[in-house]
């Protein structure tokens, strides 16, 4: 199921529970997500629907730790809640032994040598991983790698 849908699932849910709360973060989520598909003028992957709601994530740990230098510690829990329900909806992370072995994989596939095969093995991976790790991580990961090949 693709992850809009599944949000419009849970807001129902919500919805029918009274839930105001969950109702009002995943009515905005959704919102952003529609805004994304009219931008793009086609329906979002779910590595693109990740991708928003990582940025919504970002922004809420911000406003929390805006909140905390306020002295708003309430406002700064209900981010922070509003932060765990959206995480709800990514998948799984990558352990750092699972991105490792995947990476591994990845380098034996293309038959990489060193860094300058970076390209080729961050294109593969990208598509493995889709919204299970963020790409800065990814990218320092697979650089460490490379560089240790090349040595």
């Amino acid at each position: 199921m693709a992850v809009v849908d599944e949000i419009k699932q849970h807001m129902t849910k919500a919805l029918k529970e009274g839930q105001r709360e969950r109702v009002s973060i995943l009515r905005f989520a959704l919102s952003v997500l529609y805004n994304k598909e009219k931008e793009l003028g086609r329906p979002l992957k779910d590595e693109e629907a990740y991708s928003v709601i990582r940025g919504l994530i970002k922004k809420g740990k911000e406003a929390a730790e805006q909140f905390r230098q306020g002295k708003r510690e309430d406002l700064a829990q209900k981010e922070e809640e509003e932060i765990r329900i959206l995480e709800s909806f990514l998948p799984k992370p990558l352990s750092e032994e699972e991105l490792e072995r995947m990476i591994l994989e990845a380098v034996k596939e293309v038959g990489a040598k060193g860094p300058k095969d970076h390209g080729k093995i961050m294109k593969l991976m990208v598509a493995r991983v889709a919204g299970r790790i963020e790409s800065e991580v990814l990218n320092h990961k697979v650089r460490k790698i490379l560089e240790s090949l090349s040595s």
